[in-house]
């Protein structure tokens, strides 16, 4: 194998290992980066040289962002006196999208796991109830995923945060708007059916 493909391999293994890249994705994705070196590969290799050496998590919050701490926290009407926590950077990227919560975040940065030996300790749990005194919290919005790690993690949090006054709240989980009864899980259907509502 010469230095060339020897190099070209190199790469579709890296880019095999990327989230939702298998190898023959990989292949096609660095096939492609090739024949548009100059449109796409190399403005590409550069942003990712700059992310590489600027990207940091916010100290606040655990955010991806270029400074210490990033534009949510650093946005004055942004303190509401309420964080939404998430799991990770991903699920606090998607909750902007919906640009429905105008408050602060706090990316814990997985679930707690016994399987796993993650504790709340490999989490950001203490600095979370740290910036619940810090920040004059007063709701914390719990967004995480509904599987068993999440909802543990979620029970875990609002122990740790009774009786120190701040509300501890969780996201509606149920029918999603557009969707079909008869396409929906069974779990799905008993969380709707426990979070249902007056009509008015």
């Amino acid at each position: 194998m010469s230095d060339a493909t020897r190099d070209i391999e190199a790469l579709i293994e890296l880019m095999a290992r990327l989230p939702g890249l298998g190898p023959r994705s990989a292949r096609r994705a660095v096939l492609h980066l090739i024949k548009k070196r100059g449109q796409v590969m190399a403005p590409l290799a550069r942003a990712m040289a700059e992310v590489a050496t600027s990207a940091r998590e916010c100290a606040a919050c655990g955010n991806i962002g270029t400074a210490d701490l990033c534009d949510i926290c650093r946005d004055p009407k942004r303190a509401t006196g309420e964080i939404c926590v998430v799991e990770d950077v991903a699920d606090l990227w998607a909750m902007e999208r919906g640009q429905a919560f105008r408050g602060r975040y706090h990316v814990l940065g997985g679930t707690l796991s016994a399987l796993d030996a993650v504790g709340p300790e490999e989490l950001r749990i203490p600095r979370l109830i740290a910036r619940t005194r810090d920040e004059n919290v007063r709701e914390v919005i719990l967004a995480l995923n509904a599987t068993v790690d999440g909802q543990t993690t979620a029970h875990y949090i609002a122990e740790a945060l009774e009786g120190t006054g701040v509300s501890v709240t969780s996201l509606a989980q149920g029918v999603p708007i557009g969707g079909e009864l008869d396409y929906l899980d069974d779990g799905t259907i008993q969380a709707a059916l426990r979070a249902r509502k007056s009509v008015q």
